[in-house]
Parts: C-alpha cells; structure tokens; sequence
C-alpha cells in the first residue's frame, strides 16, 4: 500500500489524472501572459501613443489584444480540467473553446500581417503601397476581427440548436461527444480553413525572413504553432474508432500547451518592432537613473561665494565684462 501511494504522489499526470494535471501546466503561462500584454497593452493605449506612426504599430495592437484575450481564456481551460461536471464541459466546449481559438487565429494572422508589412517594405521601401498605409491596416484588421467572430458566432450557433445529451460527457476528454452530424461537418471545415490560413502565413513568414529582424518572429511562430497545426489537422479527421485515440489527445494537448507559450514570447516582437515600446521602456529607466543624478548636480551647483570672487579677481581686464555677465547668469 506505501508503494502504491509514493507512485501516485511521484506521478501525478498518469493517464487517469491526465485532465487534472494538464491545470498546472497553464498557470505559469496565464501569469506571465497577463502581466506582460496588460503592461504591452497599458504602454500602447494609456501612455500617449495614440498617434500611430506605422501600419506595423497596428498589428502589434491587435496582436496584443489577442495575446491579452488567451490569457484571459486560460482559466475557463483550467475548469475545464479540473472540473468533471457537464455543466462545466458544455458552457468551455460551446464558448471558451471558440474564444480560445479565435484569439488563437487572430494572433497568427496578425503575426502573418506583420510579416507581409516587413516584405512589402522590401519591394517598396518607400512606403508607397496601398498596404503599406495606416488606413489599409485599420480596415485589415476589423475586416479579420469581423470574420474570425463570424466564425465563432456560426459554430457556437450551431452547436445550441444541433446539441445531443450525452450522458458520457463527464467522462469524456474532448468536446467531440457533443458535435451533432452536422456541427461535425462545420468543425471539419473549420479546421481546414483554419489549415489554410496557417500555410499562408507561413509562406509569408517564408519571403519576409530575409530581414535580420524577422528571425524572432519566425522562431516564435514555428515553435508554437508549427506542431499543433502538425496535430491538429490529422485529429480533427481521424476516425471514432483510432486505436491511439486516448494517446493522440494528449498528444493535441501538449501542442496547445506549447502554442499557449506564444502569449509569453510576443513581448519580444513587440520589442524589436515599435519604436515607441522601446521608448517608453527607455524612458521609464531613463527617469529612473537620472533622479539621484539630477539631485547630486543641483547640490554641487551651490558653489562658496568666495570661491566665485575670486575667480572673478583672476581674470584679465580684457575679459571682466564677460565672465561678469556669465558669473551672473549662473547665480
């Protein structure tokens, strides 16, 4: 009995706690990730920088929004697993899960726009594209908030009027025990959909990675979202009665968890690619180290009255009249 309790207290993410234990491993991630893009987000929108200078400095916004927006669904993951009510599971699969990917997609494609900025300043260094402009950034991005939450809005529609009982549900480890026939053929085109607009900004990643500045960009991309798209594609179309099914689950979930990382690394875009973020943090340490400094020179300015006098005596006659006026400017 001492040899069954020192296994489960050594290895508390066994299978049968699998739901349970991938909880911890979001927390560090929703920790960081809030901290960081609410300070990213305060630095953009509270610390006048409304004027926007660049296309670039739209997207890094919305970028981190939608980083700031998946921290903010961590926690309805993590009742998720830790909870086994029904409940629980129909209120995540039905809205935190849509909202989860959303923001998923919404921080690739910004990733992607950011990528076709860096590229088209290549072809145009002049800035002279219609992209290139503060405007076409704008419509950009509502355009691809518009059609992420149309998205979202049509599976979330569909999964309420098509829901079927599922007396397993508690039980059970993904939401796919909820999808009706007919949610199941708009999740499978969901996700091929989803397919094609990763490839695509890979490809533009691919042709902007001629820029020395592009390599943390690229790398952040590739590390999160190159394997849970590797995954995600082949478990979305696989068959009910895969042997590996249980395995090939938490083989999804390992690659969301590292997605999940991409909250915590796009402080460094932000970082090489607006200026004014670099700035802001300049300035805060600026002020910072200038404080004491400013205090010893106003103390050291308060020089003896003898010693001006006679400093004053020392000079020629032929340039009384100018150290006079400059001795008087400084008292």
């Amino acid at each position: 009995m001492t040899v069954n309790v020192v296994n489960a207290v050594r290895s508390p993410c066994d299978v049968e706690n699998g739901p349970s234990c991938l909880t911890h491993f979001y927390r560090s991630p929703l920790q960081v990730g809030l901290l960081l893009n609410g300070f990213t987000l305060k630095v953009y929108f509270c610390r006048g920088q409304q004027q926007v200078s660049s296309s670039v400095t739209i997207y890094l916004k919305n970028l981190a929004a939608a980083d700031f927006l998946i921290s903010l669904c961590l926690p309805i993951r993590i009742t998720n697993y830790a909870s086994s009510s029904v409940e629980v599971r129909r209120v995540y699969c039905n809205f935190g899960a849509s909202a989860f990917y959303l923001n998923m997609y919404a921080s690739i494609l910004f990733m992607g726009y950011i990528a076709a900025n860096r590229y088209l300043k290549i072809i145009h260094p002049l800035g002279t594209h219609i992209l290139q402009t503060v405007r076409a950034a704008y419509i950009i991005s509502t355009v691809t908030w518009l059609l992420l939450l149309a998205m979202m809005s049509t599976y979330v529609t569909v999964s309420l009027l098509t829901q079927e009982p599922s007396p397993s549900v508690s039980s059970a480890l993904d939401c796919d025990v909820l999808h009706s026939k007919q949610l199941k053929i708009f999740y499978k085109m969901v996700h091929a959909s989803s397919a094609a607009i990763f490839l695509l900004v890979l490809v533009s990643l691919k042709l902007a990675k001629s820029r020395r500045n592009m390599l943390v960009l690229v790398s952040v991309f590739c590390i999160c979202f190159v394997p849970y798209h590797l995954v995600r594609l082949p478990y979305a179309f696989k068959n009910p009665r895969f042997a590996w099914g249980q395995a090939f689950y938490y083989l999804k979930e390992l690659t969301i968890m590292v997605s999940v990382l991409n909250v915590c690394l796009d402080p460094l875009i932000y970082f090489i690619f607006c200026k004014a973020f670099r700035h802001h943090l300049s300035l805060r340490r600026r002020s910072s180290d200038t404080q004491p400094a400013t205090r010893s020179v106003c103390c050291s300015s308060k020089t003896p009255t003898s010693e001006l006098v006679l400093f004053k005596t020392t000079i020629s006659p032929s340039h009384t009249e100018a150290w006079s006026v400059a001795l008087s400017v400084r008292l």
